[in-house]
């Protein structure tokens, strides 16, 4: 599910989403912390997004192949 609150991810570059991802389980971490559970849910629901939009971002640009690095006959 989509955060209804994250603009358009389009525009970023799959680095930028990586460190959007990595900035955002720092949050979680603070917020898990805390024992404030309704924001935990919050930053999960944003890290879902992002990480769909870097998927995705990875699998356009071809990512790693693992067919021609592991011999699975």
């Amino acid at each position: 599910m989509e955060h209804p609150h994250i603009g358009k991810l389009d525009d970023l570059t799959a680095d930028e989403l990586l460190q959007k991802i990595n900035d955002l389980y720092s949050k979680l971490r603070v917020a898990a912390s805390s024992g404030n559970g309704h924001l935990c849910n919050q930053i999960r629901m944003a890290i879902g997004s992002y990480e769909s939009h870097y998927q995705s971002r990875i699998s356009k640009s071809g990512g790693d192949n693992y067919e021609t690095h592991i011999d699975i006959s």
